[in-house]
């Protein structure tokens, strides 16, 4: 009987999404790209946030978007991707997978956010990137090594060339399976139609098999 309950439950969870998928309207929501953009992890349904630590709006979405993320299943993966097209914006994308390569974005991305616009601090340098991570436990040599390194240099041709593919000229913008561009601009829609076009793309895959 418990058993039966589960199904039902799994069942009726399945088309409630399946709804939710189908009020969502073309042009108006989201966007289809012409060409799906290959996610990092195939097998995961990916949600990819283009954004900036320059830009205020991704500073306010981001306690949501991570909130969001914490509570999706294994099956979705949130990879998010530093654009460069602002003044300034390079070097905090350079900062950005720096941080990513050393292994401390958990620890120190609302730092960094936090370092621009509550208090304020501008690091336009390797040594000011050096200086503020060793705060949070790194090895200053180890920061300005990384900074130039070939691997960091690697993955900012990777990060502009997605943002390119995902045609953006705004942020925060979100990309759901490298196919749905998500089109609202309220922090609270943004995630409403993610999560949407996560169940989707979850009720896609689930009918392949």
């Amino acid at each position: 009987m418990r058993m039966f309950a589960a199904l039902v439950a799994l069942v009726l969870g399945a088309s409630v999404s399946m709804v939710e998928a189908a009020d969502l309207t073309e042009g108006k929501d989201y966007v289809v790209l012409s060409e799906r953009v290959t996610p990092a992890d195939p097998s995961k349904i990916e949600v990819a946030e283009v954004f900036s630590y320059l830009c205020s709006h991704c500073y306010h979405f981001e306690p949501l978007l991570t909130a969001w993320a914490k509570k999706q299943p294994a099956d979705v993966q949130l990879v998010q991707t530093h654009a460069s097209f602002n003044q300034n914006w390079p070097i905090y994308q350079r900062a950005y997978y720096t941080i990513l390569a050393l292994g401390v974005k958990d620890k120190v991305q609302d730092a960094v956010f936090n370092s621009v616009f509550v208090g304020q601090k501008q690091m336009l340098t390797a040594e000011a990137w050096a200086d503020f991570l060793s705060l949070y436990g790194v090895d200053k040599q180890k920061t300005l090594s990384t900074y130039n390194s070939f691997g960091v240099n690697s993955q900012i041709k990777q990060a502009d060339a997605r943002v390119r593919d995902f045609k953006v000229s705004a942020t925060p913008t979100v990309v759901v399976d490298g196919r749905f561009k998500v089109a609202v601009s309220k922090h609270e829609d943004m995630l409403r139609v993610t999560q949407s076009l996560v169940d989707k793309v979850r009720a896609e895959r689930a009918a392949k098999h």
